[in-house]
């Protein structure tokens, strides 16, 4: 592995940890569409790449949210109650996504990383608002919504803030603490994720040296450096910036990331 590639880990985890502690959103948006290019490019993993990038994002994401939630929880912004109610079912999602997805083969995990990136950004553009009497389920329909969260969040290699966000704020919690709870949501579904495909991909043929399982450890050590300066940054800034002009810019990004990995896809 060359300088130049580990320093493209590097960017891609500043990046990541900025959008960390911005949007809640665990950066894995980021980090999956930049880990297959670059796998691509230096033919790393070639067999198996969309799964050592799902794999190692979610890896990243333990040390990303930490970072994130330290912030925010000094602030006073995560919702610790909501955390407890969903994580045993993030933790159960999460397991059994990771385990699916190590059995199906990239070009459809791919389709299924660029119609859900999309969905997302079409979500932050023209963001639905709830009725203002809506508020959070009880604990049993917290989990469930956990297991699903945890479940799309293996699929596409994220720390489900894109969902948990969303879906939050559409209950009428506050946007800062609806951020700051889902930093806090991402590490129950690093941590299973990263158990899920570090143990998935034991014996697997073709994948490259330095792997653990389906997680790429120079990678993450790259992408988890980076990521755990740059998460305070963001947090901060989530607390100063317009979120609707964020969201806006972030939704554009994933729009040109989903398109790319598109064309990709409709040139083979």
């Amino acid at each position: 592995m060359s300088v130049l590639v580990f320093a493209g880990f590097l960017a891609i985890g500043a990046t990541a940890g900025v959008l960390a502690g911005l949007l809640g959103v665990g950066g894995g948006l980021i980090i999956v569409p930049a880990l297959v290019a670059l796998f691509e490019i230096n033919q790393i993993g070639t067999s198996h790449v969309l799964q050592i990038a799902l794999g190692t994002s979610l890896a990243s994401i333990v040390f990303t949210s930490i970072s994130s939630l330290r912030a925010h929880h000094g602030r006073g912004a995560v919702q610790w109650s909501t955390v407890r109610g969903m994580a045993g079912g993030l933790v159960l999602g999460t397991f059994a996504g990771s385990w699916l997805a190590a059995r199906l083969p990239s070009i459809g995990l791919k389709w299924f990383f660029v119609v859900f990136a999309y969905l997302v950004a079409a979500q932050m553009l023209f963001g639905y608002k709830p009725k203002p009497t809506r508020q959070l389920p009880g604990s049993a329909g917290l989990s469930g919504v956990g297991g699903l969260i945890g479940g799309i969040s293996s699929f596409v290699g994220i720390g489900g803030g894109s969902l948990s966000v969303p879906f939050m704020s559409w209950c009428n919690v506050p946007m800062q603490m609806a951020v700051g709870t889902s930093a806090a949501l991402g590490l129950p579904i690093a941590v299973a994720g990263l158990a899920g495909y570090a143990l998935n991909g034991i014996g697997v043929p073709g994948l490259p040296s330095g792997s653990m399982g389906f997680v790429y450890l120079p990678a993450l050590l790259g992408i988890a450096l980076a990521s755990v300066v740059t998460a305070p940054f963001g947090a901060a800034l989530a607390h100063r910036l317009p979120v609707a002009t964020l969201k806006k810019c972030f939704a554009a990004l994933l729009l040109l990331i989903a398109s790319r990995m598109l064309f990709g896809l409709l040139s083979l």
